[in-house]
């Protein structure tokens, strides 16, 4: 239909998984082998599915089960959180909630926080 666009577009990683974030605040994970891949001419696929409750798709990202997220609502309220406290659902489901928001507070964005790996940069002296 054309109310649909892009949201996003994946080169899928070993161990990945998409998390879509709804404008409602709700969000899920889904291991990236759910999804089939396509060839040239795909017309894309559902990631998570509309409602009245969860309102349009703000974003998909990669994550990996080490990885943080940061949400973002357009009052400004931000919440970083640990990929690994969302749910992993099919690509057909609602998804749970991932942001409390105020009335007529949603969500804009979300941003993929990397893990950190840190290396000592003290080397031993003898």
């Amino acid at each position: 239909p054309a109310e649909h666009k892009v949201l996003s577009m994946i080169i899928p990683a070993d161990n990945g998984y998409a998390l879509t974030v709804s404008a409602s605040g709700y969000g899920k994970r889904t291991k990236l082998t759910e999804f089939p891949t396509k060839g040239r001419g795909g017309k894309g696929m559902i990631a998570m599915q509309a409602s009245k409750r969860n309102g349009p798709l703000v974003g998909v990202v990669q994550l990996f089960d080490r990885d943080e997220i940061m949400l973002i609502s357009d009052q400004g309220t931000m919440v970083r959180t640990r990929c690994d406290e969302i749910s992993v659902l099919g690509r057909n489901t609602q998804g749970v909630r991932v942001i409390r928001l105020r009335d007529q507070e949603i969500m804009v964005g979300l941003a993929r926080v990397e893990e950190q790996h840190y290396v000592d940069d003290f080397e031993s002296e003898d």
